[in-house]
């Protein structure tokens, strides 16, 4: 019996260490500690990178986990990187600023891209139209951008388009242009229609004086985007009549808030300038240890999850049921009419110009 019930021990031992070997080879037990990231981001890519599904991704096929803190994306090209392995902005401008302070990185890549789009509301969507302004094309919103530029310009009141309730005269709420993005370059769509075309470092000078007028007008601008599409949310028509922003924004917002968005939907319009400009969301490595998240946010399944949770236009976008997935009407299904940004020297004026 002794003989016997070695033996037995002995293949339970066996079968044991056989499917301690099996669940460690399937993945089973406990992960090793991701490796740390930190950096500074876009704040109209926080929810991307709060999702927790592309968080799983990132640190199951990866190992990583990004610890990040909000910020503008020039605002970031000059904070402190002591300690960041990289940062998150959302255009080539930030990615050529940072060139010309430190030098070229070791490793860049643009994640994705979203448009700049206008928002605003529909009894100021049919003043517009009536106006000429907007125009509807395959159920989408076209904003005519030399005719917008020109009623700023001219001082018209929103009165004289049929708004009475509306305070001021017509204008298009933006971020700081000198500390982020979207404004900056809302502000370089400007630079280009006043200039007839895309505006270079010579013919940028003839309109800085126009353009440094239109921003004097709207008073304190928010530093990041984000903050200022939940004021837009938040403070109704007559506070900020019309803003500049991301697309992704309200897809974003409709994807994660159905609720707010079903009773939301009847009024808030997404409208495209004609021409538009494309943000391109560049990841800069500052370290060799950073370079890991450029393959990370690459990563299919983090790309799919970019658009369809977030509204970031990426290879898997453009498909004919985008605007039933997020429930956004008047949304393009592709995006055509868009413009070069002006070159970076005509930039750098600018954000003198308007500093």
């Amino acid at each position: 019996m002794g003989s016997k019930s070695k033996w037995i021990g002995l293949i339970i031992l066996l079968v044991v260490i056989g499917a301690a070997a099996v669940y460690l080879l399937l993945g089973g037990g406990p992960r090793p500690e991701p490796t740390v990231l930190r950096g500074y981001v876009g704040g109209e890519k926080i929810g991307l990178l709060e999702d927790e599904a592309v968080q799983d991704v990132l640190e199951r096929d990866y190992g990583l986990t990004l610890d990040y803190a909000k910020a503008g994306s020039l605002d970031m090209v000059t904070a402190d990187h002591e300690g960041r392995d990289f940062l998150f902005p959302s255009s080539q401008t930030a990615l050529e600023y940072y060139q010309q302070l430190y030098g070229a990185p070791g490793k860049s890549q643009i994640v994705f891209n979203t448009p700049i789009v206008l928002y605003t509301h529909r009894p100021i969507l049919e003043a517009f139209q009536k106006r000429g302004l907007v125009t509807e094309r395959d159920g989408v919103y076209y904003m005519d951008m030399a005719g917008l530029v020109a009623e700023i310009e001219a001082g018209t009141a929103w009165a004289d388009l049929g708004l009475p309730e509306l305070y001021g005269t017509v204008a298009v709420s933006t971020t700081d242009p000198v500390r982020s993005n979207s404004g900056n370059m809302f502000a370089g769509l400007l630079a280009n229609v006043l200039c007839g075309g895309v505006a270079d470092a010579d013919s940028v000078e003839a309109v800085l004086p126009r353009l440094k007028a239109i921003f004097e007008k709207l008073g304190y601008m928010e530093a990041s985007s984000s903050d200022l599409f939940d004021q837009f949310l938040k403070t109704g028509m007559g506070a900020k009549p019309v803003i500049a922003g991301y697309e992704n924004q309200l897809l974003e917002f409709a994807v994660e808030n159905p609720e707010d968005w079903a009773q939301l939907k009847d009024d808030i319009v997404l409208l495209y300038p004609t021409p538009t400009v494309w943000s391109s969301h560049v990841y800069i490595a500052l370290d060799e240890a950073g370079e890991a998240g450029i393959d990370a946010l690459l990563d299919e399944e983090v790309q799919r999850l970019a658009w369809e949770n977030h509204g970031f236009r990426t290879e898997v976008s453009g498909t004919d049921a985008d605007e039933d997935h997020f429930g956004v009407p008047h949304l393009a299904a592709e995006i055509t009419q868009v413009a070069a940004m002006p070159s970076y020297a005509a930039m750098e004026k600018i954000i003198a110009a308007l500093s």
